[in-house]
């Protein structure tokens, strides 16, 4: 998967090396070392990639479905069986725990699983006589060529979100990774080599804007799926659909969570922390922001602190270690220079996670677990999503007062309540401004057989990912009505 220190790009079956004259160090976060080189593969590549595709395509989407799902029955082991090894190179280049990583491809396996669905999942329908002797069928057929941009933050699960709907449905599949964390999509790629797929069906192109532009201007993809931040997320579906594309693109978040009185103070303390402090702050649905309503504010508060102080920061492959650094020195720096712009607006630094070192990883990222108390709700820290181990508390006198907080932000990804109240808890469900919603839980992350849901600035679509979601995002329907008149039928 290497030349020389240079990972290479998989096109039509086969390893191949990048014609780029720009390559990008990928760095360990915890040791600020390079591990490899990642090429910014020109356009001129992936246009060749395309036509690849569209090749493969003709064969691919004429092969029965049953037939097409069993590429993906030998992924699946094949994942399973390299759980370890994954564990360990998302580990390397993200940053996160090893634990926190083999989770991320236990939840990318139950996509390939569900996807195995396919012969039941794209069904269509059909009706009889909508009309004396006519009957009306509705297929759903594959769109051809389709393209992913994936985010550093889950390396391993998230094109596993996209690429097993997209091949098990008929179409050929083009990954672009995050050039921050290649690596693991060169293992996953390993695995497809080796899982039986016909060459052209799935191809990797690493690369930086010039390859995301490319893939988005290309008249021979039909749709791509991105998650990334909010801007990018814009970026990524005005250009898509500009060119006639279909486009799923998550975005950023700024989850927030509240703590009712009556809400199991111990139980609530412990799922918030590793939501807020898990990956380091740094997926789509960690919690951000928590409210506090009446008495809940000094036993949560103090209980929370504490969780903080004694969470074990370090190396992810360290034993013991419960939270990692964050990707890049320039996102520390930022989420740093946020916290120090907290009192300005009010806050109080209740817990701070800067200028700490790991013992032996003295030139890691790491920023430790903060906590801002007294955040104003409509400040700019209120409204930013930080993307790090950062928790801003704010309180509120009422559950109203609270869902308003709550519903006054941009984003929509997720939101969650801890109560033992039945009605309180079913208030918040119907009231909270998010796609994602749980309900004494910290991670609202769908199972892979419902779709992950976001709404407002956290989503551009219309189809989500994972499950039907995906099934309808990558096939096209196609409605027949058909006559057989009896005087033509005598005639054959």
């Amino acid at each position: 998967m290497t030349t020389n220190g240079k990972l290479l790009n998989y096109v039509n079956g086969q390893w191949t090396r990048s014609s780029a004259s720009d390559y990008a160090n990928v760095m360990n976060p915890a040791t600020n070392q390079a591990l490899t080189t990642v090429p910014m593969s020109p356009g001129g590549e992936v246009d060749a990639a395309v036509q690849k595709a569209q090749e493969a395509y003709v064969g691919w989407r004429h092969t029965p479905v049953g037939d097409r799902i069993q590429p993906l029955f030998k992924l699946k082991q094949l994942l399973e069986d390299n759980l370890d090894a994954f564990g360990r190179v998302i580990t390397e280049e993200c940053g996160k725990t090893y634990a926190e990583s083999v989770a991320e491809m236990r939840r990318g396996i139950e996509n390939v699983e569900v996807a195995c669905g396919a012969p039941i999942l794209m069904q269509g329908y059909n009706n009889e006589d909508i009309a004396r002797g006519i009957d009306e069928h509705m297929f759903r057929q594959p769109l051809g060529v389709v393209a992913a941009i994936t985010p550093f933050n889950f390396p391993g699960m998230i094109p596993l979100w996209f690429l097993p709907y997209a091949v098990a449905t008929g179409n050929c599949f083009i990954l672009k990774p995050s050039e921050k964390v290649p690596m693991s999509s060169q293992l996953l790629f390993e695995l497809i080599d080796q899982a039986g797929f016909p060459a052209g069906v799935l191809q990797l192109i690493n690369g930086g804007k010039e390859t995301v532009d490319a893939l988005l201007d290309h008249p021979g993809i039909r749709a791509i799926s991105f998650v990334g931040s909010t801007p990018v997320a814009k970026y990524v579906y005005s250009r898509a659909t500009a060119n006639g594309k279909r486009a799923q693109c998550q975005g950023g978040a700024k989850n927030p969570v509240v703590i009712m009185p009556d809400a199991d103070m111990e139980s609530a303390t412990r799922i918030v922390a590793d939501s807020a402090w898990g990956c380091a702050g740094q997926r789509c649905l960690a919690l951000s922001v928590a409210v506090t309503v009446g008495e809940a504010k000094n036993e949560f508060t103090e209980m929370l602190a504490d969780a903080a102080t004694s969470r074990k920061v370090g190396y992810g492959l360290a034993e013991g270690a419960e939270m990692g650094p964050v990707i890049t020195s320039e996102s520390k720096a930022r989420i740093e220079k946020i916290i120090g712009q907290a009192g300005g607006e009010g806050a109080n630094v209740l817990v701070d996670g800067r200028n700490k070192q790991v013992g032996g990883y003295e030139d890691g990222y790491f920023v430790f677990p903060t906590i801002l108390d007294n955040v104003n709700p409509n400040g700019e820290i209120a409204k930013t999503e930080i993307f790090g181990p950062v928790l801003s508390m704010m309180h509120a006198n009422t559950v109203e007062d609270a869902l308003a907080i709550v519903n006054n932000r941009a984003y929509g990804n997720m939101a969650c309540i801890f109560t033992s109240d039945g009605n309180t808890a079913r208030q918040f469900r119907y009231g909270a401004d998010a796609g994602n919603v749980g309900i004494n839980i910290g991670v609202a992350a769908p199972m892979a057989y419902f779709p992950f849901s976001g709404w407002n600035e956290s989503f551009f679509g219309d189809l989500h990912a994972q499950s039907r979601h995906g099934v309808e995002f990558y096939t096209q329907t196609k409605v027949v009505v058909e006559r057989w008149p009896r005087e033509w039928s005598r005639k054959f």
